[in-house]
């Protein structure tokens, strides 16, 4: 292999869906302004080895691409908004409360929020939700090792998407959240028929009382067995959660908790509404900044 030539780019590691220094889920942004190609981002990104690497390809028009260790993403939730972060505190001149990041997918719409001076949460749109198929219980129940019995019943097993595919899959308690692990095998036989890759199970019951859910999320097929907090993913379940109206109305505004289990507390906040047929979806949370320095 070519080596790498990277010496001297800026890079900053930041907590997104942090409520503390250490919690939440790390990221690596680089800022490579095109010095990088293909292979070296994916490279450094599989070095890293965090659920996604970001590289800020242009400081100026805020130009955004996303590597799992595995492959290249067109949208992820929490590199969208730990990038957006690193471009408001350390690049920009004046306080912000939006500004939108260019990438594969498109433009994503973000939103700063403050506290006097200081950014308290940062915020980025979804794009419009598609709803695609449904799966039975006793399938999905094989792939997470759990009893059929201990899916919620009373909702349908969806794959819906916000930019990256998800299976929404709703269960009854903490404990069955607590001890789903997935089946390789069984995973790998069925993401082989789907568009979506990875699978979110929540449950309504939470650890910090304050919270409205407690989320896990899988998706091998990216490199990442599981994320301790997934803006993208979150996205959906708003889409889903709205669209199914699990809480009784067209319109959310909630706490989601996610990571515990894996010792990485994270609190992602969700917003949506369907009106006339259209969602409006906004994911946000704290951001913090943990280091920063150059590459070797």
């Amino acid at each position: 292999m070519n080596e790498l030539k990277t010496e001297g780019i800026p890079f900053y590691i930041v907590d997104v869906f942090a409520e503390g220094k250490y919690s939440g889920n790390q990221l690596a942004v680089v800022i490579s302004r095109n010095k990088l190609n293909d292979e070296e981002m994916q490279r450094i990104a599989k070095e890293m080895n965090y659920s996604e690497t970001s590289f800020i390809t242009s400081v100026e028009n805020y130009d955004v691409r996303i590597f799992t260790p595995e492959v290249e993403l067109p949208f992820a939730g929490h590199p969208t908004i730990g990038t957006a972060y690193i471009l408001q505190q350390e690049f920009m001149k004046e306080k912000a409360k939006t500004m939108s990041l260019n990438l594969k997918i498109g433009n994503i719409a973000i939103l700063f929020k403050y506290k006097g001076e200081i950014l308290s949460e940062t915020w980025m749109e979804h794009k419009e939700p598609t709803f695609s198929g449904f799966f039975v219980p006793d399938l999905i129940a094989d792939v997470l090792c759990i009893d059929e019995n201990d899916i919620d019943d009373r909702f349908k097993i969806q794959e819906v998407s916000t930019g990256i595919p998800t299976i929404i899959v709703p269960l009854k308690s903490l404990d069955i959240i607590k001890k789903v692990s997935v089946n390789n095998e069984k995973y790998i036989q069925l993401i082989k028929n789907t568009q979506a890759k990875s699978i979110l199970v929540f449950c309504p019951e939470t650890y910090d009382k304050r919270n409205d859910l407690n989320v896990r999320f899988f998706a091998d097929y990216y490199g990442v067995p599981e994320d301790p907090a997934t803006g993208s993913a979150n996205g959906c379940l708003a889409a889903y959660l709205v669209k199914h109206d699990y809480f009784g109305k067209k319109n959310i505004e909630i706490r989601v908790e996610q990571g515990y289990e894996i010792g990485r507390k994270s609190l992602l906040l969700l917003k949506a509404e369907e009106k006339a047929g259209k969602f409006y979806i906004t994911v946000g949370g704290k951001v913090i900044l943990v280091a920063k320095g150059t590459l070797l």
